[in-house]
């Protein structure tokens, strides 16, 4: 048989040492059993496909790898590339060594590693383009029998002796090794597992372009992208692939971007057993152990971690954060070493995505927490090296942190912020982008030094002392209010207050403001402008702004309350020398009739107004005697100023002009106010005061007082008399006017006026002290009389005693005050009544009569006993004296008599 790599002398020689040294075929069935065993148990398709990669690659073709089993369940690796040589089979014998030198740049080519086919073949055949050679247990066992050597208890050494074989490898391959199974091995097994390790092998191998497993081809295409960066696809899946001097970074890739990789291990250029947990494949040239498993000692991984910033760098913006390594415990040792290193380079090297577009150096980098991409186009002139928006989420937080980026949160973003001058649209913008993060207290807190800028141009920290208000306000000066430019819903949220036009013109701080302003100094126009552009629209404002200075018709500053519109009908009211000036009509001109009504320009009678007011010190007329007069201090005083300067004959006219005007018709309808308090007492109609005359609708004291001659009378019922005795100057009133003969009141006016009266005084809230007893009075019948010789009718029977001439009749409850109050006498005390005649001694609930005159009546049926008379007479003596029939009549004992009639006294 031809032996073109003439291995008879490689078995002559190797057998002669055998023989010459027993030990040195000990050592070399030792070694084969431990590779076997050890290292390279389960690495068989790996390390063939390495051997595969080398060939194809020094050949310079296209790397195919296939596996297949034949039908007596031979396993067949056929590969194509660079064939077997002599120095390949003597590196196949020699069983420590490889034919590979350091020029070939290879991973493997038939050395150590070719020990992997005896995990699973005891007789294996490598045939080649130029020749082949079999390894056979059976027959290195016979070659020692022959030569009379012992088989070691290891086994006999099978890849130490070759025969040569002329069976070439498949079509279309250049090199095949077939292996036939030992009886405790399934070849079929091997093949159908080998499927998910040839991606892997596809990835780690650049030479190979494709596995054919049993029929099932796997391809990998490789698409340049640019001089580092290649996209890997095998079959549905796609890699991509960065390249360093020294390690391939690989990362799968899903809808078009790359995305983080499981943990792996490290690989080199198959996998080892180093666990890794980064985020990406790592194919590396490091110094290896001899079974290729673990990193030999002392290795550095410095270009690694160098290259593996480049290779974050390479990718699309949006996937470079998620490459940064997760916190936490390392793997192994060397995961240890390399997550170090990386997140040190990672670090200091250019790749997170800065907002302004260019990449950035993480250590020197901010990220603003949770910011929106407003929230970032506001800040980008403002904090270097800002953090694209994209990753400000709390997702990336981790990560941005484990590479030295400066998170920023709320309170340091307002401190930083501080002495910062920008335009009020500028601050605006910012507001507005801040507001989506201020969703509970604690972020509003944080905002609490947020700087605001003012509509005077000045500039505070924090919202809560500022002031919201409309365009309108732009120029007030005397709150803190926010420039209407940097209005934002933000401000609110962090206690700035919303205010409108009228809580503006009322606040103490304007007030203050009056109080301190020099008439003669620069700012005068300034704040009389930002009064006055919010006035129009304020509505009804603290009587103190009328003090606001504004220029007469004379050139002269006066305050408003003092100045009068240019045609006010006020002016045709007052007497000649009233205070009152007139406005400059250019000052009309310039703000409108509306401001200038509003801060008190009179154009009818201005109105004070004070909230919670604490004594009459409101420069008001007579303000002191209505003050004496409440019984307590009211919660608003509205008063209408200056009516101490009408014309006493242009008082018609004057309350016509009162009730026309909204803000004064409210006080004169206020019958406890200012207003009607000083109208009743000072104001007159005809020389009488307003006081003694009546609304004409009110007929409570019709012919005691006249109605009010004035075509709105009825409206004017706060200042004239009420209804009731509701003073002591009413009670002087009406008592004047019951004596005076040249009235004439019904019965029904005089009793009721008596009534009130009486009631008054029982209530308290008259003093009877007050009131001097008048020397004539009133009777029911209508005459004046002299009071000495009035009687007061104080029980219900005496009134069929007394004539009405002399009777003065209130309510029978409140007979004894009226009494006392008109100093005269109560009839029960002037006259004495004795009934004549017997009756029949009955009870009320006995008399059909009773009962039907009590039921028709509405009336409760009385309780007890009484004296029914056919006829009730009774004979009085005292003051009136004779024989009177009566309905009903109480004996001095309580025995009450009643004449058949049935006319059931009041009050029984």
């Amino acid at each position: 048989m031809i032996d073109p790599f003439d291995t008879g002398s490689l078995r002559e020689s190797i057998l002669a040492a055998w023989g010459s040294s027993p030990t040195r075929l000990r050592e070399d069935s030792a070694s084969e059993s431990d590779l076997v065993r050890g290292g390279y148990r389960d690495r068989l398709l790996t390390e063939l496909a390495q051997n595969a990669a080398d060939a194809a690659a020094r050949a310079g073709v296209s790397g195919r790898l296939a596996v297949w089993t034949d039908d007596v369940g031979s396993l067949h690796i056929a590969n194509t590339g660079a064939a077997l040589d002599v120095s390949g089979v003597h590196a196949l014998t020699a069983l420590r060594a490889s034919a590979k030198t350091a020029m070939d740049g290879g991973v493997g080519q038939f050395g150590v590693g070719f020990t992997a086919v005896r995990s699973v073949s005891d007789e294996i055949e490598v045939r080649s383009r130029d020749g082949g050679v079999l390894f056979s247990a059976r027959r290195t066992a016979d070659a020692l029998r022959e030569r009379g050597m012992a088989v070691p208890e290891a086994g006999v050494p099978v890849l130490r002796l070759a025969w040569p074989v002329v069976e070439p490898p498949a079509a279309g391959y250049d090199t095949e090794i077939v292996l036939a199974p030992r009886p405790d091995s399934d070849a079929a097994s091997f093949a159908s597992g080998y499927a998910d390790e040839a991606v892997d092998l596809l990835l780690e191998l650049e030479a190979l372009d494709s596995i054919d497993i049993d029929g099932y081809v796997i391809d990998c295409v490789r698409t340049t992208l640019d001089a580092q960066s290649i996209d890997i696809a095998i079959g549905s899946r796609t890699w991509r692939q960065f390249s360093t001097p020294a390690a391939r970074w690989l990362a799968p890739v899903v809808d078009g971007l790359p995305v983080p990789a499981s943990p792996d291990v490290l690989r080199a250029p198959t996998r080892s057993d180093e666990l890794l947990s980064l985020p990406a494949l790592v194919i590396a040239d490091v110094p290896m152990q001899p079974d290729r498993r673990r990193v030999l000692p002392g290795v550095s991984f410095d270009a690694l971690a160098h290259g593996y910033a480049d290779f974050v760098a390479s990718l699309p913006a949006a996937s470079r954060v998620s490459f940064v390594p997760e916190v936490g415990f390392a793997r192994s040792e060397v995961d240890g070493q390399l997550r170090e290193l990386i997140f040190r380079r990672l670090s200091s090297a250019p790749w997170l995505p800065g907002a302004r577009g260019r990449d950035l150096v993480p250590e020197r980098s901010n990220v603003v927490a949770d910011a929106s991409a407003e929230l970032t186009s506001v800040l980008i002139d403002v904090l270097p090296d800002l953090v694209d928006a994209t990753l400000s989420g709390a997702r990336y937080a981790s990560a941005l942190s484990a590479v030295g980026v400066h998170r920023i949160g709320l309170a340091r973003l307002a401190e930083m912020l501080g002495g910062l001058g920008r335009e009020p649209s500028w601050w605006q913008r910012l507001f507005d982008a801040l507001t989506p993060l201020v969703v509970d207290g604690v972020a509003a807190e944080e905002l609490a030094a947020l700087p605001v800028p003012l509509a005077d141009g000045r500039t505070v920290t924090g919202a809560r002392t500022t002031v919201i208000g409309s365009d309108a306000s732009a120029a007030v000066t005397w709150v803190r209010l926010v420039h209407p430019g940097a209005v934002s819903p933000l401000l609110t949220r962090l206690g700035a207050r919303e205010a409108t036009a009228s809580e503006l013109l009322r606040d103490p701080a304007l007030e203050a403001a009056l109080d301190d302003l020099d008439w003669d100094g620069d700012d005068v126009d300034t704040l009389v402008s930002a009064v006055l552009a919010l006035a129009a629209e304020a509505g009804e404002l603290p009587g103190w702004i009328g003090g606001l200075p504004l220029e007469d018709e004379d050139g002269e500053l006066r305050s408003a309350d003092e100045l009068l519109l240019p045609g006010a009908p006020l002016a045709d009211l007052l007497v000649q020398d009233s205070p009152f000036g007139v406005l400059a009509p250019a000052v009309v001109t310039r703000f409108g009739e509306r401001a200038l009504r509003a801060v008190g320009v009179g154009w009818g009678f201005s109105v004070i107004r004070d909230e919670l007011p604490t004594g009459p010190d409101h420069d008001l007329d007579d303000e002191s005697g209505c003050w004496s007069e409440l019984s307590a201090e009211p919660a608003t005083l509205l008063a209408v100023r200056d009516l101490d300067l009408v014309r006493s004959d242009a008082w018609s006219e004057a309350l016509t002009v009162l009730l026309d005007d909204p803000s004064t018709r409210a006080a004169l309808t206020d019958r406890d106010g200012y207003t009607a308090w000083w109208l009743r007492r000072h104001a007159r109609m005809q020389r009488v005061p307003l006081s003694a005359f009546r609304a004409p609708s009110d007929e409570t004291f019709a012919g005691l007082l006249d109605p009010l001659d004035h075509p709105r009378a009825d409206e004017l019922s706060a200042v004239l008399s009420a209804s009731a005795c509701d003073s002591v100057e009413t009670c002087r009133l009406l008592l004047e006017a019951l004596g005076d003969p040249r009235r004439s009141p019904t019965s029904a006016v005089i009793a009721r006026t008596h009534t009130l009266i009486a009631t008054a005084v029982v209530d308290g809230r008259i003093d009877i002290a007050d009131i001097d007893p008048p020397d004539r009075v009133r009777t029911l019948g209508g005459a004046v009389i002299d009071a000495s010789d009035a009687l007061v009718i104080d029980t219900p029977w005496l009134a069929g005693v007394v004539p009405p001439e002399v009777a003065v009749l209130s309510d029978i409850t409140t007979a004894a005050a009226l009494a006392d109050v008109l100093d005269i006498r109560p009839a029960s005390e002037a006259i004495s009544g004795e009934v004549l005649g017997v009756g029949r001694v009955s009870s009320w609930d006995r008399e059909p009569g009773a009962v039907l005159a009590c039921a028709v009546m509405g009336l409760p049926l009385p309780q007890g006993g009484v004296v029914v008379h056919r006829e009730l007479v009774v004979r009085s003596t005292g003051d009136v004296s004779g024989d009177h029939a009566v309905p009903f009549w109480v004996d001095a004992d309580g025995t009450v008599h009643c004449s058949e009639s049935w006319e059931r006294p009041r009050g029984l």
